[in-house]
């Protein structure tokens, strides 16, 4: 047990770099994925409800809602009303934001300064998709009805969508730790 404990204790440098892998697969990953129109169709409801990201489309919310295409779905006019809302231009830079995020903290394990820019902006990233949780309705369980009344819906009863946002407060975190290794490399150089 003493063997383990001490293991745990010496290897925090080299988990903090597994963070940083970690961030970085999600980031690339998830970022590539941006450029397919499933995944920029996912998003849509975040953006167009977003007051810090909804002047990136040109349509209002909740236009979107009947121009939703399921995912592996691929509707003609929905595509159409995507293209002219700008869902596919936006969601291209932003996957190629978040890779270039994902690569920086990736670069972090060599280069501090670079980690530590990595690390802060991914939890800015964070911070920004968490606020999602108060913009979003989607997060939340409708109430659809149905043959009995439906007890659980909204506010906490997190949908598919709201419990794939509240995850980023691992990111969240992840990020700081990152950012804070870094700044201490930096200022032990000097």
């Amino acid at each position: 047990m003493k063997r383990m404990l001490e293991f745990l204790a010496n290897a925090q440098f080299q988990f903090i770099n597994f963070i940083r892998i970690s961030i970085a697969i999600v980031m690339i990953w998830i970022g590539g994925l941006k450029a397919f129109h499933y995944e920029a169709d996912g998003i849509v409801p975040f953006v167009a409800n977003s007051p810090l990201m909804s002047f990136f489309y040109t349509k209002e919310a909740p236009e979107y809602k009947q121009y939703k295409n399921l995912e592996g779905q691929e509707i003609a006019k929905n595509i159409a009303w995507n293209q002219e809302n700008g869902t596919y231009a936006f969601s291209i830079g932003l996957g190629l934001v978040i890779a270039l995020i994902g690569f920086m903290n990736l670069l972090g394990i060599f280069y501090a300064k670079i980690g530590l820019a990595g690390g802060l902006l991914t939890f800015g990233m964070a911070l920004v998709t968490l606020s999602f949780l108060i913009t979003t309705p989607e997060v939340y369980v409708p109430n659809l009805g149905g043959d009995f009344p439906t007890e659980h819906f909204g506010f906490p009863f997190l949908s598919a969508a709201g419990r794939l946002v509240i995850k980023d407060i691992i990111m969240m975190a992840g990020g700081l730790v990152a950012a804070s290794d870094s700044a201490r490399r930096i200022l032990s150089i000097k």
